[in-house]
């Protein structure tokens, strides 16, 4: 039975407001990294939970209903039209396209360290230096984070979802972190970034 003081959609809301978010999620420091990554303060990474599942079990699904299609109708015709095993390799490469498309919701990752965030989302993949990100932000009514740049643009984070709960709150308060560290100075003596952003 669900817990009914257990909201995902509202634990990452509380993400908005670090004082309330600090009073009941741990951050990535405090027992592995943000979204399954290392236990790295200096790298945060994420990924949607629930998000991956659905798609890879919708992906599944897809490829066996194809298979299913494809196999059934064997050497039969209808009006003249023979489906033969050509017609069954290509039915089977269709689903195998279908599948790879629902596979590309999966895609978004977020992997951040002291100089920016690369946000990889379904299409796209954007490398952001902190000195451009004016704040992360959660505002009520989105289902996912979004960065706010200083020039007023935004770049969403689909990989940080309402729906993964209190994993969503610990990613976006880790990455809070990160952004007032180098805010603070650190990380901009380097001249190289930690793994995963270029």
């Amino acid at each position: 039975m669900a817990d009914p003081a257990s909201d995902p959609a509202r634990d990452a809301r509380r993400a908005a407001d670090p004082d309330r978010a600090a009073a009941g999620v741990a951050g990535p420091a405090a027992g592995g990294g943000v979204g399954g990554g290392p236990a790295d303060g200096d790298v945060v990474r994420a990924r949607p939970v629930r998000l991956r599942r659905v798609a890879t079990g919708a992906a599944v699904v897809v490829v066996v209903l194809f298979a299913v299609i494809s196999v059934l109708p064997g050497h039969t015709s209808s009006e003249g039209v023979v489906f033969g095993p050509a017609d069954q390799v290509a039915m089977m490469l269709l689903g195998l396209l279908v599948a790879g498309g629902v596979l590309l919701l999966a895609r978004p990752t977020v992997v951040a360290d002291l100089h920016g965030v690369r946000v990889r989302n379904i299409v796209t993949t954007k490398d952001v230096p902190w000195e451009v990100v004016r704040a992360v932000s959660f505002p009520d009514g989105t289902p996912w984070a979004i960065l706010d740049l200083a020039d007023d643009d935004q770049i969403a984070m689909l990989a940080v979802q309402s729906a993964d709960g209190r994993r969503a709150v610990a990613t976006v308060r880790a990455l809070r972190a990160l952004h007032t560290r180098h805010a603070a100075g650190e990380g901009r003596g380097s001249s190289g970034r930690s793994d995963g952003v270029t």
